[in-house]
């Protein structure tokens, strides 16, 4: 039972919600706007964690811009989430830029068009 949900995945999940309102609410640099925190991936012993972040409505390298400013960030951050969370240690904080929203974005485009691509033919055969 206890290995479905291993504790650095659980931890990892905690981080994620508590770092968005902390990014929401705390941060006020102008570049980290619409940020979303789509994962965090926490090492086994607790000491590292991967943050995943994205910018809605963002170019890429916008979103890669306000990764990197959000990792040099990353000790306020984590000075914040210690003050939140009960652990004994909080992971350091790296941050990077997921375009796991820009390939579900291309991929729509591309089923739209294929699909619009599908009505044309299927009139012309009637």
């Amino acid at each position: 039972m206890g290995n479905d949900y291993p504790r650095s995945q659980r931890v990892g999940d905690q981080i994620q919600r508590e770092l968005a309102e902390l990014i929401r609410a705390e941060v006020r640099d102008p570049r980290v706007r619409q940020v979303t925190v789509s994962e965090v991936e926490v090492s086994r012993d607790l000491a590292h964690a991967n943050v995943y972040v994205t910018g809605l409505g963002m170019a890429a390298e916008d979103s890669r811009a306000m990764a990197t400013v959000l990792d040099g960030a990353a000790g306020f951050l984590r000075r914040q989430l210690a003050r939140r969370l009960r652990l004994r240690t909080v992971p350091a904080l790296h941050f990077h830029y997921d375009p796991v929203f820009d390939r579900g974005a291309r991929l729509n485009e591309l089923i739209e068009q294929a699909v619009s691509g599908d009505g044309a033919s299927g009139a012309e055969q009637d």
